[in-house]
């Protein structure tokens, strides 16, 4: 019986050759895509219960929330502990509530209940990131970026290319940099 890769794009790990995935065909190395876990999506069929729980009984701290027309959702983003200069923008939680069963989100949660829904990475460069994972053979779910939360850009890798996981690139702004949304920046 031949081996199967979990992961569509993945090097079949039996191969006595090395990996052409070392480095990206764009001479990017593989450790410089990303600059780490910017947050986790759960799906919550109402914000404020969530927002209950996660910040009175865990101890979470909301430091955004918004309403998000273009993407059909109501969110809040949730951090454990203040920024400091180890940890300049720690890891977040992100409660998404829909604004409609319609909405990705509303659908999410008529398939598969209240949980996980995708995990983000934080990138410098959500173009030139899904530029190099596309020669890697991995697709984005949109052409280009689309405004996300407090600013940033964001796109999402198809979950059929990542092992069945949404994943999303955020792009957040450098301070002094122009925001998309005239929001606030976070605390």
């Amino acid at each position: 019986m031949s081996h199967v890769a979990p992961f569509p794009h993945s090097p079949d790990p039996s191969d006595d050759e090395p990996s052409s995935g070392d480095q990206a065909t764009s001479g990017v190395e593989m450790g410089d895509l990303f600059e780490g876990i910017d947050h986790v999506g759960y799906a919550v069929p109402d914000l404020n219960e969530a927002i209950a729980f996660h910040a009175g009984v865990l101890g979470w701290h909301v430091v955004h929330r918004e309403r998000n027309e273009a993407q059909g959702v109501e969110e809040a983003m949730l951090q454990a502990r203040a920024a400091s200069v180890d940890h300049p923008r720690p890891a977040q939680i992100q409660l998404l509530a829909p604004l409609s069963a319609q909405s990705p989100i509303g659908k999410f949660l008529a398939r598969s209940g209240p949980g996980i829904q995708q995990v983000a990475y934080r990138v410098t460069d959500v173009v030139a990131t899904a530029a190099v994972l596309a020669e890697r053979g991995v697709r984005s779910l949109y052409p280009e970026p689309r405004p996300g939360t407090a600013g940033s850009l964001i796109n999402f890798l198809h979950p059929k290319d990542t092992g069945g996981i949404l994943l999303e690139l955020v792009q957040h702004p450098l301070a002094g940099e122009p925001r998309l949304d005239d929001g606030e920046p976070l605390a």
